[in-house]
């Protein structure tokens, strides 16, 4: 009798073993992925969805594996291919190059404004353009200096087989014929967890200007959803029927990275989709930013590296 009472006694002040914390986290990652599938579920088209935890590595998505048209997101290898050559000594970042009236293209951006031959901009510059207003002259100047099938090589070598450039931007008969530029959530978000990391084919400088470009702010759905002042490196895109978003969120003690692409869409309900996954991202990493491997609120700064630590 004596024992039985020390064992309830041990049960009620000793610590719970990690693997019953894991099993808190993982009620908390599938109330996330339950959120995921339900805005699939009521977003008119279709919507593929890839979060990943960039602390732990855990990945949650919907649809994930599903190729979908990118818009100007397709914008992210065509600027990480830029800083690959730029490293190995093909090309330098202050070449300049002429802005001439047979390279504008329309949609979004500046240089189609541009006079014929009037002006010359850097490489760098084009990038900036590219990524920060989403210009789609600077875009095909780029994709001319740099070449379409070594991005795609590029992207091939690093395991990504279903993220293709297949087009210059703006070529609506192209498109028409099903040429489009495609990739999946799963492989989006994963490509923008690489650049978190640091884990692509460009040095450490060259990475951190990569990340710089995409943390220019830029307005839409993805920094719509997040407090003021958080910093998130990502490229949207747009054509008709389609929405995208790649991004990296800087969460204070809890980074992560995410793609949403969503098609068959109208009006304003993919973009809505998108603002609705990032929100629901936000509010699990933040849960998890403020706590300790028990679930207790802290201070983030206090959490040195919530994944190394171990109750004892």
């Amino acid at each position: 009798m004596k024992r039985r009472w020390l064992l309830v006694l041990l049960a009620l002040v000793l610590p719970l073993p990690l693997h019953a914390q894991e099993a808190h986290r993982a009620l908390l990652a599938a109330k996330l992925r339950a959120e995921l599938e339900r805005i699939a579920r009521e977003v008119p088209g279709v919507m593929g969805a890839s979060v990943v935890d960039l602390t732990s590595g855990e990945r949650m998505g919907v649809n994930d594996t599903l190729t979908f048209p990118q818009g100007s997101a397709i914008k992210v290898p065509v600027l990480l291919e830029l800083f690959r050559q730029a490293e190995a000594g093909r090309l330098r970042l202050d070449e300049r190059v002429e802005v001439r009236a047979a390279d504008r293209a329309g949609g979004s951006g500046v240089l189609q404004h541009f006079g014929d031959g009037t002006a010359a901009l850097s490489l760098r510059d084009l990038a900036v353009l590219m990524i920060v207003l989403s210009d789609n002259t600077a875009t095909n100047l780029l994709i001319d200096r740099v070449g379409m099938e070594n991005v795609n090589r590029t992207l091939r070598e690093m395991g990504f087989s279903r993220t293709l450039l297949q087009r210059k931007m703006i070529r609506p008969r192209e498109s028409a014929r099903g040429r489009e530029n495609l990739s999946t959530a799963a492989e989006a978000a994963e490509l923008m967890a690489r650049i978190h990391r640091c884990r692509i084919p460009v040095g450490e400088a060259g990475c951190r200007e990569v990340r710089r470009i995409l943390e220019i702010p830029k307005e839409g759905p993805l920094p719509a959803a997040l407090p003021a002042g958080t910093r998130v490196a990502w490229k949207p895109g747009g054509i008709t029927g389609v929405q995208t978003a790649w991004g990296i969120v800087d969460l204070r003690g809890r980074p992560y990275a995410l793609a949403v692409m969503v098609n068959y869409s109208e009006g304003d309900a993919a973009g809505e989709a998108i603002r609705r996954v990032a929100a629901a991202s936000h509010a699990y990493f933040s849960r998890l930013a403020g706590a300790t491997p028990y679930g207790t609120r802290v201070d983030p700064a206090l959490l040195v590296d919530t994944a190394a630590v171990r109750p004892r």
